[in-house]
């Protein structure tokens, strides 16, 4: 079994095809020489019954011959009811009976049984039909004795060819088999090529199709896809590791300069002010790792950390007063919801720093039920987002034109992060015009407490 296990596929599904095809011509072949004898059987006992009605026919006509005329290889007795031999063919006993008394007695009339053709003079097996005749009160048995050696010598004839064709044929279905096996397999051959050229570089990350709309075409078609979203996540995992690579280098330089610039004029250093720029640039590093490790843990989909009751209104309202520029919507009545308030909090805590951020002169925040989903609105009167620019603004590091410094843009991972986080309470966000200004909307599902539901990861 383990070596069957090293060969090829091709080899394998040989081995299968031709196993089950033996087998299928093996089990035809038995079932056709049973049948065949049997149907030769049933054709002799036919014969032997017409001779046995023949001869009752002249025993009721009481015109029977002594001996009487029958084929070759054909014996016929006529009995009386006290086992008395009356009538005979040519070659049949004339004292004792074709079958003994007891098979006599177990016998009905028009059936048949098979004996050994010795005790007759007869190579092989005989069939022997009995049907009686005569009148009631003194019937006569009459019993027709036909060799069935013709049978053996048919079976035996069909056993034969069948041992010499059967080889013959399972070695020409084999080459057949195994060339068409390697057409069949030639576009998974082709498949593997592909692959190896393009693990070894040498072509585009694309498997070649083939012809045919089968199976294998369907799965050249679904690798195709994999390599391209392989090659998609590839292509955002350099992206994300090289704009991360340079937000991270950005505040390291300053602190580095700043240390720099200390060290070779150690007289005329404002120590206050050093420190002050170097914990802004610190506290801006750990901001950015903080966002790239929750990022992190969001593609890895890891679960929900902790899930309590929240009151959405006052958790926003709580939000809102650390911003002295951010007026509150209260809906005047609590919105209990389940969530994860620490998730929850940065997304807020991102949208207002936002709309703070580009505001000319006031922010708006809100909460309220909208159906069956919670309602958070932020907006402010800033210069907005253009419409074929707000689904980019949600992808990780991208910034708009018109806020490309450090000092008013951010890292560009906010959105990305609220995106994240709302997926992550199977809700939506979405970007609107506030007229003037951006209006940003997210919709939570409203799961009520009582429904204890939880949150996906």
């Amino acid at each position: 079994m383990h070596r069957i296990r090293e060969l090829s596929l091709r080899a394998r599904l040989l081995i299968a095809s031709v196993a089950g095809l033996t087998a299928g011509l093996i089990a035809g072949g038995i079932l056709l020489t049973v049948v065949l004898g049997y149907a030769q059987l049933r054709s002799v006992h036919s014969e032997a019954k017409n001779t046995a009605d023949g001869v009752a026919a002249l025993v009721d006509q009481n015109s029977i011959p002594n001996p009487i005329p029958v084929p070759a290889g054909v014996q016929v007795q006529v009995v009386d009811e006290n086992g008395a031999i009356r009538a005979v063919s040519a070659t049949a006993d004339r004292l004792v009976t074709i079958l003994y008394p007891h098979e006599l007695a177990g016998l009905e009339d028009g059936e048949g049984r098979t004996i050994p053709g010795e005790r007759i003079g007869y190579d092989g097996d005989v069939h022997v039909v009995q049907v009686t005749a005569g009148p009631p009160t003194a019937p006569l048995r009459i019993l027709v004795a036909q060799s069935t050696g013709q049978i053996a010598q048919s079976v035996h004839v069909l056993k034969i060819t069948l041992l010499i064709l059967y080889p013959m044929l399972i070695a020409l279905l084999a080459a057949v088999l195994w060339r068409a096996l390697g057409a069949a397999l030639k576009p998974v051959d082709a498949l593997r090529a592909g692959a190896e050229e393009i693990t070894g570089g040498t072509r585009a990350g694309r498997l070649p199709l083939p012809d045919s709309k089968d199976e294998i075409h369907r799965l050249a078609v679904t690798l195709n896809d994999m390599l391209h979203r392989l090659d998609s996540a590839r292509a955002r995992q350099r992206a994300f590791v090289a704009d991360a690579a340079h937000e991270l280098r950005s505040p390291l330089t300053n602190m580095r300069t700043e240390l720099e610039v200390a060290q070779r004029l150690p007289d005329d250093t404002d120590w206050p002010e050093l420190a002050d720029d170097l914990l802004a640039d610190v506290q801006r590093l750990s901001r950015l790792v903080d966002d790239l490790l929750l990022l992190a843990r969001s593609d890895e989909g890891l679960p929900a950390t902790r899930v309590e009751e929240i009151d959405l209104a006052q958790f926003v309202g709580e939000a809102a007063e650390r911003y002295p520029d951010v007026a509150f919507d209260d809906p005047g009545k609590p919105l209990p919801l389940l969530a994860e308030p620490d998730a929850l909090a940065r997304v807020v805590t991102n949208l207002l720093d936002n709309a703070v951020r580009h505001k000319r002169s006031a922010v708006t925040v809100s909460a309220a039920a909208d159906g069956p989903n919670l309602l958070v609105v932020v907006t402010d009167d800033g210069p907005g987002i253009p419409e074929p620019d707000r689904e980019r603004v949600f992808q990780r590091f991208t910034r708009l034109d018109d806020a490309r410094a450090r000092d008013a843009g951010g890292s560009g991972l906010g959105l990305a992060i609220v995106r994240e986080l709302v997926r992550r309470h199977r809700g939506t966000v979405t970007l609107g015009d506030a007229h003037p200004g951006l209006r940003v909307e997210v919709r939570l599902p409203w799961r009520q407490p009582q429904d204890q539901a939880l949150l996906p990861g």
